[in-house]
């Protein structure tokens, strides 16, 4: 009969994920995870399998934690435009207020694993196709409203702002810095607003 698991299974995975995220993928060992997990190797391995297995299941509860999280509460609650722009504030606001500058998990994998695995790079791309559909969500809505011009296609307006979201996730790393973020998003969401 097998041992129940003796550890919160969220809070080890909140564990993982801020350790890949701190240091990434290549520089992460299995000792300093299961250190940082409060468990032993033998309880990671039985519990998670290998470390590539460990950071697909992180990686999966950090996007359901973050963008999951983010998206259910803006897309529920707020008119589509400003949830666009919710969405974009709180972005910022994580970044500004990173001390570690850390940038987002799913970006840095992306450019970190994701050129050298093949299977890695479909579940990112997998995740990216889910915030890029988040933002065609919101811009179909407001352009069937008239919240939001039908000047550009939902499809290229939804591109575009993944496209900033990237970026300022990407830069967030080194210039943390509201004038520059704010600057990047923008131009972009004033292609939201009616003229």
């Amino acid at each position: 009969m097998a041992r129940p698991r003796e550890f919160d299974e969220t809070a080890v995975l909140d564990a993982a994920a801020q350790q890949f995220w701190m240091y990434g993928y290549e520089a992460t060992s299995v000792r300093d995870l299961a250190q940082s997990m409060g468990i032993t190797g033998a309880s990671l391995y039985n519990a998670f399998g290998d470390k590539r297995s460990l950071f697909r299941r992180a990686l999966a509860h950090y996007v359901e934690t973050s963008f999951g999280d983010r998206v259910g509460r803006f897309e529920s609650s707020l008119p589509p435009r400003t949830a666009i722009e919710a969405f974009f504030r709180e972005i910022i606001e994580r970044s500004i207020q990173d001390e570690d500058r850390k940038g987002c998990l799913l970006v840095n994998s992306a450019l970190e694993v994701a050129p050298h695995d093949p299977d890695f790079q479909a579940t990112i791309a997998e995740v990216l196709v889910k915030v890029e559909a988040f933002f065609r969500r919101c811009v179909e809505a407001g352009q069937r409203t008239g919240e939001i011009p039908t000047t550009q296609s939902a499809e290229d307006l939804a591109r575009l702002l993944l496209g900033v979201h990237l970026g300022i996730r990407v830069l967030a790393r080194t210039r943390p810095e509201r004038a520059l973020l704010e600057g990047l998003a923008r131009p972009a969401l004033d292609l939201l607003k009616p003229s």
